[in-house]
């Protein structure tokens, strides 16, 4: 184990150990996250639901599965990119994150993103995708990459409302698609300016 894997180790005990919030107290498993130190690609929802809180690993329930699927069509690896959420233990009936959840997971997330420094970060549902683009909406930006800071980010909704609502399974497809065409270099992202009274990047 070199210092990186070392070091995401680390981050990882951490996060199993971590009670900076309530949500601590009635996990089964904190879920840090997974994927190689060295990916380029950074996959990131919002929290664990039931399957991830019982196993300790991101996206293993049904929109895992799904995510799974997309990522094979997208021709995609699993085990070449690193996957986690925006907070790292299972809210409550896998209602939305609190802000103040977000919070005190913030500086883990950080330390991930730093650690790896993926070349791309795919924000899965509103929750990851508003901590980078504040104020936008997701059914507007959604599978349009945006570069920030030399870093691209790619807004999609999370596998799981392609789940609820039907409607929207084909849109996420066709997103992961243009995620393909981007990776080849098909698809140029776009320069990103955040509105001037908006803090930019207060997560990422």
């Amino acid at each position: 184990m070199d210092e990186r894997e070392q070091k995401l180790a680390q981050i990882h005990e951490a996060v199993r150990q971590c009670h900076r919030c309530p949500l601590g107290q009635g996990r089964t498993h904190a879920v840090p996250g997974a994927g190689p130190v060295n990916a380029t690609v950074m996959f990131i929802g919002e929290a664990p639901g039931f399957y991830e809180d019982q196993q300790g690993e991101p996206f293993v329930g049904a929109s895992g599965k799904f995510l799974n699927q997309l990522l094979e069509k997208a021709g995609i690896d699993r085990n070449s990119v690193y996957i986690t959420n925006v907070i790292k233990c299972r809210p409550p009936g896998n209602r939305d994150p609190r802000q103040e959840e977000i919070a005190a997971c913030r500086p883990y997330l950080e330390e991930q993103i730093a650690l790896i420094n993926p070349q791309v970060i795919v924000t899965l549902g509103r929750f990851s995708m508003a901590r980078a683009f504040p104020n936008e909406k997701i059914s507007q930006v959604h599978g349009q990459p945006r570069k920030v800071e030399g870093r691209i980010y790619f807004p999609m909704y999370h596998p799981a409302a392609a789940l609820h609502q039907p409607s929207l399974r084909r849109v996420v497809e066709e997103d992961f698609m243009h995620l393909k065409e981007m990776l080849s270099g098909a698809l140029k992202p776009s320069e990103y300016t955040p509105p001037p009274d908006v803090e930019q990047l207060s997560l990422f």
